[in-house]
């Protein structure tokens, strides 16, 4: 069940990260929005990222865990 949460909770956080991505895109295209905008949703980014990983290694170790109970 472990690993469903985290699993589940990476997939959210990589649709945040792609709306941003996404929102960061229309910024740089569009030439609208700040500089300070530009580096908020980069820093929104990297957060997210760091977060589907620390999701992805915790559905890793609880699979882990689950193959080697007997």
């Amino acid at each position: 069940m472990a690993t469903e949460d985290s699993l589940s909770r990476a997939e959210e956080l990589l649709a945040r990260l792609e709306a941003t991505r996404g929102e960061l895109d229309r910024l740089a295209s569009g030439g609208e929005g700040t500089p300070d905008r530009a580096l908020e949703l980069l820093g929104e980014l990297s957060e997210l990222a760091k977060g589907v990983e620390e999701e992805l290694e915790r559905a890793k170790r609880a699979a882990e865990a689950d193959a080697a109970k007997p």
